[in-house]
């Protein structure tokens, strides 16, 4: 267990040292002009070549992208994230300000997605070739290939504009005090934003679900459960569904990179004020700090969601703990495992003795006819 945490710790350093890496040299690369883009053309044309300047330096505009990322490292070693130059404030504190509403809203989202996904693929297999089936291969497909901010779109159209339904943006009523603000208007403004992401994840799970219920439903046992005389959603559930929780649990949390993904389009097109909003404003200008810092937290919500599903493997499927897969792979290689013994003598030379039974020398009697 401690080689595995240890090698867990090790992959999560280096997936945050090749994020933070990348996320430098791209907005390096960028031919977005922190000067132009934070200030105006128009102000910047009339400022002096001094306080052009002094700007250039202050957004580090002028530094060489490997100088800014080990000050920009240094400092985060020691728990500064760096300062947000958009908005003027420290970076975790932006972070902590525009996270509570992210993580809500993609955890409701996924959520929702999983388990409507899991259950239209379930459904889907058992009636196989019928009209559900049908219905949910077609809504599948369409939203499988529709983009997330068409459907926020439409979406929006439809329940805001027309039916009025949800608001038609922001997180918290206009005008509003924020103490005023209300439990059930804060799931108000959510809620479609939500139901966005939710119907757009869904396609990946259910077709996935139904592809695997289908395999798990030709499998020898259940044919013979339904021969003895069970239903096929009977057989489904006492065999079928502990072995399709597996591929729903590796899909689900490898979804949580792609409702990430799909938080940044959805939280621009509803002006949901969090973590995706706050990178497309990062990234337009050129706020290498705070772009890096919303960097570093995706990354660390998709490495938790990965080792959350190594995890639960071992409650699902005692076979998939890390302990025990360890100890196989040091069985097959021939190393003993911790406190294991060597026989009577306890040593090395002892257990490489022969144990098995001699066999019987071959008799020279003929057998007789």
């Amino acid at each position: 267990m401690v080689k595995y945490i240890a090698s867990q710790i090790g992959r999560f350093a280096l997936l945050l040292l090749a994020v933070a890496v990348v996320t430098f040299a791209l907005v390096s690369l960028s031919p977005v002009d922190p000067l132009q883009a934070n200030v105006g053309q128009a102000a910047l044309l009339g400022m002096s070549e001094e306080k052009r300047a002094a700007l250039a330096a202050w957004w580090g505009a002028d530094t060489p992208m490997h100088e800014r990322f080990i000050a920009w490292a240094g400092g985060l070693l020691q728990g500064d994230m760096g300062t947000s130059l958009r908005y003027n404030a420290p970076v975790a504190d932006v972070i902590a300000s525009r996270a509570a509403n992210s993580l809500v809203l993609m955890a409701a989202a996924w959520v929702v997605s999983g388990m409507l996904g899991f259950a239209l693929g379930v459904a889907a297999a058992l009636n196989e070739g019928r009209l559900i089936d049908r219905f949910v291969k077609g809504y599948c497909f369409v939203l499988a290939a529709s983009p997330t901010f068409w459907v926020g779109l439409l979406l929006l159209m439809v329940f805001s504009v027309w039916l009025g339904w949800f608001p038609l943006g922001f997180s918290v009523p206009v005008g509003v005090a924020a103490a005023d603000v209300t439990f059930a208007d804060a799931l108000h403004h959510m809620a479609l934003p939500a139901i966005t992401l939710s119907v757009v994840g869904v396609a990946n799970v259910a077709l996935h679900t139904r592809a695997k219920a289908l395999d798990v439903l030709a499998i020898d046992y259940v044919r013979f459960a339904r021969a003895r005389g069970e239903g096929r959603g009977q057989a489904m559930v006492r065999h079928g569904l502990r072995n399709l929780a597996l591929p729903a649990l590796t899909l689900q949390c490898a979804q949580i990179a792609e409702i990430f993904g799909g938080s940044v389009l959805v939280e621009e097109v509803f002006s949901y004020p969090g973590l995706g909003q706050a990178a497309v404003t990062a990234g337009l200008g050129g706020d290498v700090a705070l772009l890096a810092g919303i960097a570093l937290v995706s990354a660390a919500l998709v490495f938790a969601g990965n080792l959350a599903a190594n995890l639960i493997y071992g409650l699902v499927d005692p076979r998939m703990r890390p302990v025990r897969k360890l100890a196989r792979a040091t069985a097959a290689v021939g190393v003993p495992s911790a406190g294991a013994t060597f026989g009577p003598s306890a040593s090395p030379e002892a257990s490489a003795v022969e144990t098995t039974p001699p066999i019987p020398p071959a008799s020279d009697e003929r057998t007789p006819r």
